[in-house]
Protein backbone atom coordinates (compact mmCIF):
# COMPACT_ATOMS: atom_id res chain seq x y z
CA UNK A 1 0.00 0.00 0.00
CA UNK A 2 1.59 2.94 -1.24
CA UNK A 3 1.95 6.10 1.23
CA UNK A 4 1.97 9.58 -0.37
CA UNK A 5 2.97 12.95 1.56
CA UNK A 6 0.25 15.08 1.75
CA UNK A 7 -0.11 18.32 3.68
CA UNK A 8 0.94 17.81 6.57
CA UNK A 9 -0.11 14.38 6.92
CA UNK A 10 0.18 11.08 4.55
CA UNK A 11 -2.92 9.24 2.68
CA UNK A 12 -2.25 5.85 2.07
CA UNK A 13 -4.03 3.82 -0.96
CA UNK A 14 -4.31 0.47 -2.44
CA UNK A 15 -3.26 0.33 -6.76
CA UNK A 16 -3.39 -2.21 -9.05
CA UNK A 17 -3.72 -2.35 -12.73
CA UNK A 18 -2.30 0.01 -15.48
CA UNK A 19 -4.08 2.64 -18.13
CA UNK A 20 -6.55 5.48 -17.38
CA UNK A 21 -7.13 6.28 -13.54
CA UNK A 22 -10.13 4.74 -11.96
CA UNK A 23 -10.38 6.14 -8.33
CA UNK A 24 -12.83 4.26 -5.79
CA UNK A 25 -13.35 6.64 -2.27
CA UNK A 26 -15.23 4.88 0.67
CA UNK A 27 -17.40 6.40 3.38
CA UNK A 28 -17.83 6.31 6.86
CA UNK A 29 -16.89 4.29 8.85
CA UNK A 30 -14.36 2.13 6.03
CA UNK A 31 -11.16 2.30 4.32
CA UNK A 32 -9.85 0.96 0.65
CA UNK A 33 -10.82 -2.27 2.74
CA UNK A 34 -13.98 -2.04 1.78
CA UNK A 35 -13.31 -2.53 -1.66
CA UNK A 36 -11.15 -5.34 -1.47
CA UNK A 37 -13.36 -7.91 -2.97
CA UNK A 38 -14.69 -5.18 -5.86
CA UNK A 39 -11.61 -4.23 -7.32
CA UNK A 40 -10.43 -7.79 -8.42
CA UNK A 41 -13.68 -7.91 -10.69
CA UNK A 42 -13.00 -4.52 -12.34
CA UNK A 43 -11.10 -5.29 -14.89
CA UNK A 44 -8.91 -2.76 -16.86
CA UNK A 45 -7.74 0.56 -15.51
CA UNK A 46 -5.32 1.73 -13.02
CA UNK A 47 -7.76 1.21 -9.75
CA UNK A 48 -6.68 3.49 -7.33
CA UNK A 49 -8.61 3.26 -3.52
CA UNK A 50 -7.31 5.73 -0.97
CA UNK A 51 -8.23 5.67 2.96
CA UNK A 52 -9.26 8.87 3.24
CA UNK A 53 -7.79 11.23 5.94
CA UNK A 54 -8.04 10.05 9.42
CA UNK A 55 -8.99 7.03 8.15
CA UNK A 56 -7.86 3.08 7.38
CA UNK A 57 -4.07 3.58 7.66
CA UNK A 58 -3.89 7.27 6.58
CA UNK A 59 -3.01 10.18 9.00
CA UNK A 60 -4.61 11.52 11.71
CA UNK A 61 -4.20 15.31 11.64
CA UNK A 62 -5.30 17.98 14.25
CA UNK A 63 -8.24 19.27 12.19
CA UNK A 64 -12.02 19.33 13.07
CA UNK A 65 -12.72 16.65 9.72
CA UNK A 66 -15.14 18.79 8.19
CA UNK A 67 -16.08 17.58 5.06
CA UNK A 68 -14.24 20.75 3.55
CA UNK A 69 -10.90 18.72 5.74
CA UNK A 70 -11.42 15.98 4.02
CA UNK A 71 -12.17 17.41 0.31
CA UNK A 72 -8.74 19.38 0.95
CA UNK A 73 -6.93 16.48 1.63
CA UNK A 74 -8.69 14.45 -0.80
CA UNK A 75 -8.05 17.53 -3.43
CA UNK A 76 -3.79 17.63 -2.40
CA UNK A 77 -3.44 13.38 -2.91
CA UNK A 78 -4.84 14.23 -6.29
CA UNK A 79 -2.76 16.42 -7.13
CA UNK A 80 0.91 14.42 -5.77
CA UNK A 81 -0.58 11.36 -8.24
CA UNK A 82 -0.76 13.47 -10.95
CA UNK A 83 -4.51 12.23 -11.48
CA UNK A 84 -6.23 13.83 -14.28
CA UNK A 85 -8.77 12.65 -16.41
CA UNK A 86 -9.99 10.05 -13.90
CA UNK A 87 -13.07 7.87 -13.59
CA UNK A 88 -14.43 8.29 -9.96
CA UNK A 89 -16.69 5.62 -7.84
CA UNK A 90 -18.10 6.57 -4.70
CA UNK A 91 -19.84 5.25 -1.73
CA UNK A 92 -21.48 7.05 1.44
CA UNK A 93 -19.15 9.84 1.42
CA UNK A 94 -17.21 8.80 -0.92
CA UNK A 95 -19.60 9.66 -3.10
CA UNK A 96 -20.34 13.35 -1.80
CA UNK A 97 -16.85 13.80 -2.02
CA UNK A 98 -16.57 12.64 -5.80
CA UNK A 99 -19.63 14.79 -6.81
CA UNK A 100 -17.84 17.47 -4.82
CA UNK A 101 -14.43 17.14 -6.68
CA UNK A 102 -16.07 16.86 -10.08
CA UNK A 103 -18.05 20.40 -9.86
CA UNK A 104 -14.94 22.24 -8.83
CA UNK A 105 -12.45 20.62 -11.08
CA UNK A 106 -14.80 19.63 -14.22
CA UNK A 107 -11.65 19.33 -16.58
CA UNK A 108 -10.42 16.26 -14.48
CA UNK A 109 -13.84 14.09 -14.46
CA UNK A 110 -14.29 11.77 -17.85
CA UNK A 111 -16.99 9.68 -15.65
CA UNK A 112 -18.70 9.06 -12.32
CA UNK A 113 -20.04 5.87 -11.09
CA UNK A 114 -21.68 6.57 -7.24
CA UNK A 115 -24.40 4.32 -4.80
CA UNK A 116 -25.66 4.76 -1.26
CA UNK A 117 -24.63 8.19 -0.96
CA UNK A 118 -25.60 11.55 -0.67
CA UNK A 119 -27.07 13.21 -3.46
CA UNK A 120 -29.04 16.17 -2.09
CA UNK A 121 -30.01 17.86 1.31
CA UNK A 122 -32.35 15.71 3.03
CA UNK A 123 -35.03 16.04 5.35
CA UNK A 124 -35.52 14.08 8.88
CA UNK A 125 -38.43 12.65 6.66
CA UNK A 126 -36.01 11.20 3.95
CA UNK A 127 -34.25 8.70 6.86
CA UNK A 128 -36.46 5.04 8.68
CA UNK A 129 -37.50 6.31 12.09
CA UNK A 130 -34.46 3.51 13.15
CA UNK A 131 -31.68 5.92 11.15
CA UNK A 132 -33.38 9.28 12.23
CA UNK A 133 -33.79 8.33 16.12
CA UNK A 134 -30.08 7.11 15.92
CA UNK A 135 -28.78 10.59 14.18
CA UNK A 136 -30.27 12.41 16.22
CA UNK A 137 -28.53 10.38 19.53
CA UNK A 138 -24.95 11.14 17.76
CA UNK A 139 -26.09 14.56 17.10
CA UNK A 140 -26.89 15.25 20.98
CA UNK A 141 -23.27 16.58 22.39
CA UNK A 142 -22.10 13.62 25.01
CA UNK A 143 -24.12 10.63 24.04
CA UNK A 144 -22.84 10.72 20.28
CA UNK A 145 -19.39 11.04 22.47
CA UNK A 146 -20.35 7.78 24.20
CA UNK A 147 -22.23 5.91 21.24
CA UNK A 148 -19.20 6.44 18.72
CA UNK A 149 -16.19 6.93 20.71
CA UNK A 150 -16.37 5.48 23.52
CA UNK A 151 -18.59 2.36 22.74
CA UNK A 152 -17.42 1.83 19.47
CA UNK A 153 -20.97 1.26 18.20
CA UNK A 154 -20.81 2.90 14.66
CA UNK A 155 -18.36 0.85 13.37
CA UNK A 156 -19.39 -2.71 14.83
CA UNK A 157 -23.42 -1.90 14.15
CA UNK A 158 -22.24 -0.46 10.25
CA UNK A 159 -21.08 -3.92 9.22
CA UNK A 160 -23.03 -6.37 11.45
CA UNK A 161 -26.66 -4.28 11.12
CA UNK A 162 -25.75 -2.13 7.32
CA UNK A 163 -25.18 -5.17 5.74
CA UNK A 164 -27.52 -8.33 4.83
CA UNK A 165 -25.30 -10.09 6.13
CA UNK A 166 -22.90 -9.35 8.79
CA UNK A 167 -19.12 -9.21 8.40
CA UNK A 168 -17.49 -12.72 10.05
CA UNK A 169 -14.08 -10.57 10.57
CA UNK A 170 -14.69 -6.89 11.87
CA UNK A 171 -10.98 -6.89 12.95
CA UNK A 172 -9.82 -4.80 9.72
CA UNK A 173 -12.62 -2.63 10.01
CA UNK A 174 -11.98 -1.59 13.92
CA UNK A 175 -7.96 -1.83 13.16
CA UNK A 176 -7.73 1.84 12.48
CA UNK A 177 -9.89 2.77 15.52
CA UNK A 178 -8.61 1.49 18.61
CA UNK A 179 -9.05 4.67 21.29
CA UNK A 180 -11.47 6.86 21.48
CA UNK A 181 -9.40 9.97 20.05
CA UNK A 182 -9.18 8.06 17.36
CA UNK A 183 -12.17 7.51 16.44
CA UNK A 184 -13.03 11.38 16.39
CA UNK A 185 -12.93 11.27 12.44
CA UNK A 186 -16.06 8.96 12.68
CA UNK A 187 -18.16 10.83 14.94
CA UNK A 188 -17.56 14.28 13.05
CA UNK A 189 -18.32 12.32 10.07
CA UNK A 190 -21.67 10.90 11.29
CA UNK A 191 -22.46 14.40 12.66
CA UNK A 192 -22.42 15.89 9.13
CA UNK A 193 -25.20 14.18 7.35
CA UNK A 194 -27.28 16.99 5.79
CA UNK A 195 -30.52 16.79 7.31
CA UNK A 196 -32.99 19.94 7.85
CA UNK A 197 -30.44 22.19 6.61
CA UNK A 198 -27.64 21.59 8.97
CA UNK A 199 -24.83 22.24 8.73
CA UNK A 200 -25.66 25.21 6.73
CA UNK A 201 -22.15 25.06 4.60
CA UNK A 202 -22.13 21.92 3.84
CA UNK A 203 -25.60 21.97 2.42
CA UNK A 204 -24.39 24.65 0.09
CA UNK A 205 -21.61 22.86 -0.87
CA UNK A 206 -23.72 20.19 -2.00
CA UNK A 207 -26.45 22.43 -3.45
CA UNK A 208 -23.14 23.89 -5.65
CA UNK A 209 -22.33 19.98 -6.80
CA UNK A 210 -26.40 19.12 -7.21
CA UNK A 211 -25.82 21.98 -9.81
CA UNK A 212 -22.84 20.36 -11.31
CA UNK A 213 -24.62 17.06 -11.64
CA UNK A 214 -27.75 18.48 -13.71
CA UNK A 215 -25.96 20.50 -16.27
CA UNK A 216 -22.70 18.11 -16.79
CA UNK A 217 -24.61 16.08 -19.97
CA UNK A 218 -20.70 15.72 -21.51
CA UNK A 219 -20.27 13.24 -18.10
CA UNK A 220 -21.56 10.09 -18.56
CA UNK A 221 -22.83 9.00 -14.65
CA UNK A 222 -23.54 5.51 -13.08
CA UNK A 223 -26.15 5.15 -10.11
CA UNK A 224 -26.27 1.58 -8.91
CA UNK A 225 -29.41 0.85 -6.57
CA UNK A 226 -30.10 -1.92 -4.08
CA UNK A 227 -32.81 -3.00 -1.82
CA UNK A 228 -34.39 -5.37 1.05
CA UNK A 229 -32.67 -2.99 3.82
CA UNK A 230 -34.09 -0.10 5.79
CA UNK A 231 -30.17 0.84 6.19
CA UNK A 232 -30.61 2.49 2.29
CA UNK A 233 -30.04 5.91 1.63
CA UNK A 234 -30.92 5.57 -1.65
CA UNK A 235 -34.17 4.21 -2.45
CA UNK A 236 -37.19 4.02 -4.86
CA UNK A 237 -38.28 7.92 -4.05
CA UNK A 238 -34.59 8.92 -4.39
CA UNK A 239 -33.31 7.14 -7.32
CA UNK A 240 -36.05 8.64 -8.94
CA UNK A 241 -35.06 12.44 -7.61
CA UNK A 242 -31.74 10.84 -9.27
CA UNK A 243 -32.88 9.90 -12.37
CA UNK A 244 -35.35 13.41 -12.97
CA UNK A 245 -31.90 15.52 -11.73
CA UNK A 246 -28.86 14.40 -12.86
CA UNK A 247 -27.49 14.58 -16.60
CA UNK A 248 -26.21 11.82 -18.20
CA UNK A 249 -27.48 9.02 -15.69
CA UNK A 250 -27.54 5.22 -16.18
CA UNK A 251 -29.18 3.78 -13.55
CA UNK A 252 -28.44 -0.02 -13.08
CA UNK A 253 -30.13 -2.32 -10.30
CA UNK A 254 -27.92 -4.35 -8.42
CA UNK A 255 -30.55 -6.56 -5.84
CA UNK A 256 -31.00 -6.57 -2.49
CA UNK A 257 -27.73 -5.30 -0.90
CA UNK A 258 -27.32 -3.35 2.89
CA UNK A 259 -26.09 0.47 2.97
CA UNK A 260 -22.20 -1.21 2.98
CA UNK A 261 -23.68 -2.46 -0.14
CA UNK A 262 -19.71 -3.47 -1.21
CA UNK A 263 -20.33 -6.48 1.30
CA UNK A 264 -23.34 -8.03 0.05
CA UNK A 265 -22.72 -7.17 -3.49
CA UNK A 266 -18.97 -6.53 -4.64
CA UNK A 267 -19.10 -9.01 -8.32
CA UNK A 268 -22.20 -7.11 -9.52
CA UNK A 269 -20.99 -3.19 -8.04
CA UNK A 270 -17.82 -4.70 -10.30
CA UNK A 271 -19.76 -5.97 -13.28
CA UNK A 272 -21.57 -3.29 -13.70
CA UNK A 273 -19.21 -0.18 -13.41
CA UNK A 274 -17.00 -2.55 -15.99
CA UNK A 275 -19.90 -2.35 -18.04
CA UNK A 276 -20.85 1.11 -18.09
CA UNK A 277 -17.02 1.89 -18.31
CA UNK A 278 -16.63 0.04 -21.21
CA UNK A 279 -20.11 1.59 -23.10
CA UNK A 280 -19.03 4.88 -22.71
CA UNK A 281 -15.67 4.68 -23.57
CA UNK A 282 -14.14 5.74 -20.37
CA UNK A 283 -10.88 3.03 -20.51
Amino acid sequence: MPATPVLDSVIHHEESGSGSPIVFLHGNPGSSYGWRNVLPHVGAGRLLAPDLIGMGRSGKPDVPYAFADHARYLGAWFDALGLDDVVLVGHDWGGALAFDFAARHPGRVRGLAFFETIVKPMAWEDLSPQAAERSRKIRTPGVGEEMVLEQNLFVRQAFTGGVRTPVADLEPYLAPFPTPESRRPILAWARQLPLGGDPAGLVTRIEAYDAWLAASEDVPKLLLTFEGSPTLLIGEAMAKWCADNIAALDVVACGEAGHHAQEDRPKEIATEISAWADRHGLR
